[in-house]
């Protein structure tokens, strides 16, 4: 089975007893930074071992983790914080172990989106998960005029060193909006 844990984004102490068991009981977890994954594991005393898996090993990491999986042993995976797959590489061994028929359940948790949407004051009933926008600033405005007709409200992700790039590109195509970062 592969489980697919959600962690704390920023307090350790807000992650589910569900997922504590999960990164217990499990043989192996798949971290996508394991030097994380260790300080949560360390503070909950769990002594599971970690593999990683992040962006750049995806692929070979992945076909090691389905053989896992294959050979009949429980794998959690993890992303740095918050829901794997959402924005992030766990959506490709999520896609792998599906096509391989591989038995997957979700651990739910704290999603960033999620967090930054019911705290930023805009509306919820109806929103737009874009993700990551293109780290390349035409490609970034190009997608940012795409959405200028959108009327839900509009979550994105975007890295610290990129963000104040991010703000002038958003107030050149959107004018003077109000945002929450």
């Amino acid at each position: 089975m592969l489980y697919i844990v959600s962690t704390p984004i920023g307090n350790l102490k807000d992650i589910t007893l569900r997922a504590l068991d999960t990164l217990k009981e499990v043989d192996i977890i798949a971290a996508e930074d394991t030097r994380h994954t260790k300080i949560l594991l360390n503070r909950y005393s769990i002594k599971t071992p970690l593999t990683s898996y992040f962006e750049y090993n995806k692929l070979t990491k992945g076909e090691y983790i389905i053989r896992l999986l294959r050979e009949g042993k429980s794998v959690a995976l993890v992303s740095d914080s918050g829901t794997p797959g959402i924005s992030d590489p766990g959506a490709h061994i999520i896609k792998l172990a599906i096509k391989n028929n591989i038995p997957l359940t979700a651990i739910p948790g704290p999603t960033a989106f999620v967090y930054a949407l019911t705290v930023s004051g805009k509306p919820t009933d109806k929103f737009a998960f874009e993700g990551f926008l293109p780290s390349k600033s035409s490609s970034r405005k190009n997608r940012l005029k795409e959405l200028t007709g959108e009327k839900r409200t509009i979550v994105l992700y975007e890295s610290p060193h990129r963000i104040l790039k991010t703000l002038q590109d958003i107030y050149e195509i959107f004018g003077d909006i109000e945002i929450a970062v």
